[in-house]
This record gives C-alpha cells, sequence and structure tokens, in this order.
C-alpha cells in the first residue's frame, strides 16, 4: 500500500469522530446525511453524550414549538423526525448500560439438568 494510500485509510477514521461520538460507516463511503447526524442509524454514541442529546432534545423541542406557531409546517415535520431520531439515540445508550449492568448467563446447565443428563447416559451404556 503506498503512503498516499494508508493517510487516505487513516484520514477516514479520523474523519468518523464526530461531535455526538463515533461515524459508523464503511471505508471509503461517504457520509449521505450532511452533519445531520443525529439521524444516522451508524452514528455511535457513548454515554457520555447523554448530556448533549439531552440539550438537543430540549432545542428540539423549542423549535418545534415555534415552528408551529409560526405554521412552518416542512420545519415541524422535519424537526420531529430529528426529534424521534435523538430520543432513539438516548434510548439506545439507556439499553446498552442496562446491558453491561446486567448479569450475563453462560451456559451453566443447573444442577438437575446434570442429573438428568448423568441418569440418560446410564439409560444408554446399560
Amino acid at each position: 500500500m503506498a503512503d498516499e494510500e494508508w493517510q487516505e485509510f487513516l484520514g477516514h477514521f479520523e474523519r468518523r469522530k464526530l461531535a455526538l461520538g463515533q461515524c459508523g460507516r464503511a471505508y471509503g463511503s461517504s457520509c449521505v446525511h450532511e452533519h445531520a447526524c443525529v439521524r444516522c442509524p451508524v452514528l455511535i454514541v457513548g454515554p457520555g453524550e447523554r448530556p448533549r442529546l439531552e440539550e438537543i432534545r430540549e432545542n428540539l423541542h423549542a423549535r418545534i414549538t415555534e415552528a408551529e406557531r409560526e405554521g412552518w409546517l416542512g420545519d415541524v415535520e422535519q424537526l420531529t423526525v430529528s426529534l424521534a431520531a435523538t430520543d432513539g439515540k438516548i434510548s439506545q445508550i439507556d439499553v446498552n448500560e442496562r446491558r453491561k449492568s446486567a448479569p450475563v448467563f453462560v451456559g451453566m446447565p443447573a444442577i438437575s439438568e446434570l442429573v438428568v443428563r448423568k441418569a440418560e447416559n446410564r439409560d444408554k451404556t446399560d
């Protein structure tokens, strides 16, 4: 790989760093959302971004109220889409945090399952 290609590859990952997290788009693909990242399904947000998302949500509520008051129906529609996406990102953070703190079942059989298996194996060998 040429030095120029390597720099382009590394630059891709630098450009994936956003104010709200990391862009999960594939290498070599462009962003079709043009900085409307809160709506993007491949935006990866961390728990530290929750306060910023809550601030964005509050701002969206205020902007929707203004747009409704002024009769800007197109803005109301688009701001509502952004609000739903913001709520979705906050929900993702909540789910990930609950998942981290929840116990993980590692597949250990219960004692009663072991006894049944032992009995089944004994019947097969007789």
